[in-house]
């Protein structure tokens, strides 16, 4: 899959003119490629695009779900509580004034991702069990995603990480669903509970 490619083509198509879309790239790619982003970075942005291509069909909005893919994590610090909500409000920053995107829809969007709950617009729940689907993966892979997140949250030590980390996965456990669309229950949700379950074992 090559990013930039689909990156560029979308932009094309919603409005930015050709330098815009290199510098915007350049943006994204310096962003998401900081030496404190382990798990959010490209290789994570790849993981929900191969997603979206398989799930795009379905979506009202593809352009306005693939836009925030982009810039869902694109403000992203550990020790911050605003990053959704930082990262929609420069995603819309950069839209040129002829773009015809929905704005709220991708405003919307990216702050969803903060708390992954049951949206009544359909292509957000889409876009978060995108993001989610890492909880479904083999064991193997799930170890790896939760090295990479402790990383991502070094600054604090085992007695703060463990119990805050414990309590976040403990919340998807508490939800009736962990995911939001029909598909991806079918197919994830038994998965997810059993690796975060375990993952919680590993903390207490």
């Amino acid at each position: 899959m090559n990013l930039k490619e689909i990156y560029s083509e979308l932009l094309s198509n919603i409005g930015f003119s050709a330098n815009e879309i290199q510098q915007n790239w350049l943006d994204l790619e310096k962003a998401y490629s900081k030496k404190s982003r382990h798990y959010h970075n490209l290789t994570h942005l790849k993981e929900m695009i191969e997603s979206f291509e398989i799930y795009k069909d379905k979506l009202q909005n593809p352009d306005e779900i693939l836009f925030s893919i982009f810039y869902h994590d694109f403000v992203y610090s550990a020790s911050k509580k605003d990053n959704e909500l930082k990262s929609s409000e420069y995603a819309l920053s950069i839209l040129p004034e002829n773009s015809t995107l929905n704005k709220q829809l991708v405003f919307d969007a990216i702050c969803a991702t903060q708390q992954h709950q049951q949206n009544a617009i359909e292509d957000i729940n889409w876009l978060i069990d995108f993001d989610l689907k890492i909880l479904a993966k083999d064991w193997e892979d799930y170890q790896i995603y939760f090295d990479q997140i402790r990383k991502e949250y070094r600054i604090y030590p085992d007695f703060l990480y463990k119990p805050g980390r414990a309590k976040a996965l403990k919340h998807f456990l508490e939800n009736e669903f962990i995911f939001q669309t029909n598909e991806f229950r079918n197919l994830y949700e038994e998965k997810a509970r059993i690796n975060i379950e375990k993952e919680i074992s590993l903390l207490t």
